[in-house]
């Protein structure tokens, strides 16, 4: 007030220089600049506008007669430099400007300018300075201010009634702060009032209508954003405002400078929670950019509040803005009560939204739609996006059959090709067994193999001829039914029929259509197909009571066995048909194994004498001991087999199989074969050794008379020269020539013949094959002469 202007550096060491020589009015100061802008008085009605920069002095940048016309001039230039900036007279009027403000926002610039009337918005950076008029109320001085970005750089007029926000085309919201203002500034976010206080002194209360109002001032800062009064005092009479180095600083009347420092963000929390305005600290948290770790801990503390109260549902969506970061766990153990089942179903739902669920939560949640029967609910969550899943769809499965829901946990196995899942449900729950065959036949071969064979038999029992032909299909051409015909499609493939047999354990018509069906369109079916379908063959065969059709199935089974399949488990067939008593089989497994004996031995367990004698008469050639087998047959049997006996002895007789000592001593064992049994036989056996013996006297003969006549002609060839007469060659009967060769036996030859025919120098080509029959017949003798037990077997 005496034309003064104080500085007040941090250490608070005042100092001062005379702007005016009355009084100052305004000051402001450019601080990137190092400019202060000052209007004062030096004269009474003479308000001159001052530049201070720094310690260069003072540049008068207007001389006025005064600032209360109403007008608002613009001077445009750099003031520093130039002493003559550009002015320009911007706003005319009747009412005393009270505010003035520039609002930046990219290359837009405008000026708000209050009066005590009306408050207008001037656009600067287009010509000719288009103005708008925003409100037809203006503010006394001091009661503007421009706010920061955090409420868009609006501008702010402070009535006595209500405190208004303005954009530079329209006006914003308005708060009701009742007070006569004083100051209005901003800072930081906040909305720093300073007004009379209203409350009337005690006094006041008795002294009528002209009340007296106490000199008290009330200092409030509100934060608009989160809509709560930051701070709130009473002072005795305030000067200004102050904000600097990072605090605000109240100057009062007194000669006091107070200083108000704002709290950390973690202090005006704890202050929020401890009066439980949990809203109000959420606001705060956010609009001063906490952590999302910071604000979930608001929210489970707020979350912790409601439930304490009772407030379930309020409780629970704060604890659903903890997903993330608060351990589920620990809100789901608040809400297990059957009572606040359908606020664990919300937090479930969400914690699944965001795919923060494991599979315990699903089954919670799962068993929470259950629990409710809350139908609609559940299928919403099961038939979610087809891109994303947030739960695990094998354990929504298990709950979902648990509880009974079959067409929910049906839908989700096959939706996600949960195919054990789907089969088992259909199977063993719904019992839709069309159905899941249906599904088999559209699985990839892999899959439709290994669930046939697990699932083949229930099916088997259910709906035998569908199954059937798809096993069928699966083990000759398989395709999934899904796939569509044409050139690209793949090959099909094709199981081992033979490990589906079991399938059929107890559908012999249907197995006897397979293993049909399999042998037919693929003849290198395993070998375990042959067998069971001989098996099932001889089974019908065997309870087959009507002739006809036995006769018939004895046919396919005789086929089967003569189809060759069987050349590798001779033993396996050969048991499959005794055990069926399959007379035919096993002769023709005998007769293809060359096992000639059982023949004979099978037709005399069944006493068929005729066959036997037959089967001698086959086979006797190759295997002689049959005929004295079927000797010793006849001579044990007690009845008359006296036909029988005598056609082996004939046989035996011409092939001369056995000794007749022998056959004595074998029919000896027959109490009903007399000697005339044998007595044909025993005569001609003697007439015929009769015979021999006299062959073998008169050979004996001729072979000393031959040996004599050898003898003589060795003599003389040791004696006496031999004159070999021969006019031809033994071997191509041409005359001799010379050179030639010739031998003692009277042999002679061209030497050209000996030498292509001959094999050895020293034996005659002519004499050579029978001297070698007698050679061998000599070192034959050799060999046997110690062979005593045969000489005395062919002796007996």
């Amino acid at each position: 007030m005496e034309g003064q202007i104080w500085f007040l550096p941090r250490s608070l060491q005042l100092s001062s220089f005379q702007a005016y020589k009355l009084r100052v009015t305004h000051l402001y100061q450019l601080k990137q600049h190092s400019i202060l802008v000052s209007v004062g008085e030096d004269e009474e009605g003479i308000n001159p506008l001052s530049g201070w920069l720094g310690e260069r002095g003072v540049v008068l940048l207007s001389p006025s007669s005064g600032f209360a016309d109403g007008s608002v001039v613009l001077t445009k230039g750099d003031i520093t430099r130039d002493r003559h900036s550009k002015t320009q007279i911007l706003h005319e009027g009747s009412y005393p400007v009270t505010g003035l403000a520039f609002r930046q926002s990219g290359k837009t610039t405008h000026l708000f300018v209050v009066t005590t009337e009306n408050i207008q918005s001037y656009m600067l950076s287009v010509k000719d300075y288009p103005h708008l008029e925003l409100d037809t109320h203006g503010c006394g001085l001091r009661c503007s201010s421009l706010s920061d970005p955090s409420q868009d750089l609006q501008f702010i007029v402070a009535g006595n009634e209500c405190v208004y926000l303005y954009q530079p085309d329209e006006r914003g919201p308005c708060f009701a702060f009742e007070g006569q203002k004083l100051i209005v500034h901003w800072y930081r976010g906040y909305l720093v009032i300073v007004s009379k206080d209203r409350k009337t002194s005690p006094k006041s209360e008795f002294a009528g209508n002209e009340a007296q109002n106490s000199d008290k001032q009330v200092l409030n800062i509100y934060d608009l954003c989160n809509k709560f009064i930051a701070y709130s005092s009473i002072f005795d009479d305030v000067v200004d405002v102050l904000a600097e180095w990072g605090s605000l600083y109240v100057l009062t009347r007194d000669g006091k400078i107070h200083v108000l420092q704002e709290k950390d963000t973690q202090t005006k929390l704890e202050m929020l929670f401890r009066k439980n305005l949990f809203e109000m600290a959420i606001n705060l948290a956010k609009s001063h950019h906490l952590d999302s770790d910071g604000l979930s801990e608001i929210f489970r503390q707020y979350g912790d509040h409601l439930y304490n109260k009772g407030n379930h549902d309020g409780a629970i969506q704060q604890y659903i803005r903890t997903i993330g970061k608060l351990e589920p766990s620990y809100v789901i153990r608040k809400f297990l009560d059957a009572q606040r089942i359908h606020n664990l179903t919300a937090y479930l739902q969400t914690l699944h939204l965001q795919s923060l669920a494991n599979a315990d939560h699903t089954t919670l949640l799962l068993n929470c739609y259950t629990k409710l029967k809350d139908s609609s609910k559940l299928e919403e969550f099961i038939k979610t996006s087809e891109s994303e899943v947030r739960f695990d769809v094998e354990t929504a499965i298990k709950v979902l059959r648990q509880a009974g829901y079959y067409s929910h946990a049906v839908y989700l196995a096959e939706k996600h090709a949960h195919h054990e899942w789907y089969l088992k449900i259909q199977l063993e729950d719904i019992k839709n067994y069309q159905e899941a065959l249906r599904y088999i036949g559209k699985l990839p071969f892999d899959q439709a193999e290994s669930n046939m064979k697990r699932y083949g038999k229930i099916l088997m029992h259910h709906v035998p001829n569908e199954t059937t032909e798809l096993l069928k299909i699966l083990c000759t051409d398989y395709r999934p039914s899904g796939d569509n015909e044409g050139p690209g499609m793949l090959e099909g493939k094709k199981a081992n029929s033979e490990e589906f047999i079991p399938v059929f354990a107890n559908n012999s018509r249907e197995l006897k259509a397979f293993l049909e069906h399999m042998t037919e369109v693929q003849a290198d079916s395993p070998q375990g197909v042959y067998d069971t379908l001989l098996e099932l063959r001889l089974q019908n065969w065997a309870h087959e009571q009507d002739e006809q059709i036995k006769e018939k199935l004895h046919n396919e089974a005789l086929t089967l066995l003569k189809s060759g399949r069987f050349k590798t488990v001779f033993d396996k067939a050969l048991v499959l048909c005794q055990m069926h008593n399959f007379k035919d089989g096993v002769l023709y497994l005998y007769e293809q194994g060359k096992l000639f004996q059982q023949i004979m031995h099978y037709h005399m367990q069944n006493e068929q004498y005729k066959k036997v004698i037959e089967v001698c008469e086959l086979y006797g050639d190759q295997e002689a001991c049959l005929w004295e087998q079927a000797l010793g047959y006849f001579a044990r049997k007690e009845e008359d087999c006296k036909e029988y006996i005598a056609a082996v002895l004939k046989h035996i007789e011409n092939k001369n199989l056995m000794p007749p000592l022998l056959v004595v001593q074998t029919l000896a064992h027959n109490s009903t074969a007399t000697l005339s049994v044998i007595k044909d036989y025993l005569v001609n056996k003697l007439q015929k050794q009769s015979c021999q013996i006299e062959q073998d006297e008169q050979r004996i003969q001729k072979y000393r008379e031959e040996t004599t006549r050898i003898r003589q002609e060795i003599e003389e060839l040791k004696a006496s020269p031999k004159i070999f007469q021969k006019t031809k060659c033994s071997i191509c009967t041409s005359a001799l020539e010379l050179p030639s060769v010739h031998f003692l036996c009277g042999h002679s030859f061209h030497q050209h013949c000996f030498e292509s025919y001959s094999e050895s120098d020293s034996e005659c080509p002519t004499c050579m094959p029978e001297n070698r029959k007698v050679m061998d017949m000599i070192r034959a003798q050799e060999q046997k002469r110690d062979l005593h037990d045969q000489f005395q077997h062919q002796v007996g």
